[in-house]
């Protein structure tokens, strides 16, 4: 589910517009940033499967020419942060003739299903979209944001907060646009002790974030949705922000107890660089790294 560049994978004649990023699976959603340079032609048909492809329009795209089902859709400007559907079961097709830029977020059935079998929910049906048609959703285009800052921050690394972001847009879609409703159902508690001694053991052993959260999850003996409603029950904060927090941590252990760089410091305790250290720090502590050193160590 890591964010990659579509032209970083195929290149930059990147001929299907739609086709899915590595990591895409039956029960896997994930997102890759496309940039494309105009070709004059239309896009080539993608595999045709149960996926949704939700995209979120990252530059001004004026007289959009595109077609689903073999059917054209009326001519329109898509405007930067406008979010459009794409069903591949359909075919959708676009004319590239100008430069295109967009983050795709793709969504398999087999996602939505998961998604309301964990939220006591009837599965959806078809989405309520018109082709073609871009709108205006602040949530997804916060999440999208949010997906990108990470990746261009240097925090892709962190797949647990990735895969939080991406799974809380597939949720967003079927909620908002699939109809999705809830079903009162008694309320769970948290983590069983186990699983509690568990889940910090991977977390704390793989500060990078390197570990998925599915694989987490799977380790718990619960799925992806059931282990993070339990995990914020039993710790009272999602797994990204306790990872966090023992990320600086074990930055004050050693920015207490000895005089190691600061950007060694950064690297040892999983963040991606001195400056993201700083960032976070910062923001958590009020102040930065090296002025608690500092104060700490007078």
């Amino acid at each position: 589910m890591i964010v990659r560049s579509v032209a970083e994978m195929a290149g930059s004649e990147l001929a299907g517009l739609f086709v899915a990023p590595p990591g895409v699976g039956k029960w896997k959603v994930a997102a890759a940033e496309v940039r494309l340079r105009p070709t004059q032609d239309v896009s080539s048909p993608a595999p045709r499967t149960d996926t949704l492809v939700v995209r979120l329009q990252l530059s001004d795209y004026p007289r959009q020419r595109c077609w689903e089902g073999g059917v054209a859709a009326p001519v329109r400007d898509v405007a930067a942060g406008e979010v459009l559907f794409h069903d591949l079961r359909r075919d959708p097709r676009l004319l590239l003739d100008q430069p295109y830029h967009a983050l795709h977020v793709h969504i398999p059935r087999a996602a939505f299903e998961a998604i309301a079998a964990e939220c006591n929910a009837v599965p959806i049906g078809d989405l309520d979209y018109t082709p073609g048609v871009g709108l205006v959703d602040s949530t997804i285009a916060g999440l999208g944001a949010s997906i990108l800052a990470n990746a261009r921050d240097g925090a892709v690394h962190n797949r647990l907060f990735v895969d939080h972001l991406i799974l809380a847009v597939a949720t967003h879609v079927a909620t908002r646009y699939g109809g999705m409703v809830a079903m009162s159902r008694s309320a769970r508690g948290g983590l069983a002790p186990w699983q509690t001694r568990r889940a910090k053991e991977i977390l704390a052993a793989n500060l990078d974030g390197a570990v998925p959260l599915t694989e987490v999850a799977r380790q718990c003996g619960l799925s992806v949705g059931h282990f993070s409603r339990s995990f914020r029950r039993s710790f009272g904060t999602t797994p990204h922000q306790w990872l966090v927090q023992r990320r600086l941590d074990a930055a004050k252990d050693l920015i207490r107890s000895c005089r190691m760089p600061l950007s060694n410091v950064a690297l040892s305790c999983g963040f991606a660089d001195q400056s993201h250290l700083t960032r976070v720090f910062t923001r958590e502590v009020g102040a930065s790294p090296a002025a608690w050193r500092r104060e700490v160590q007078q």
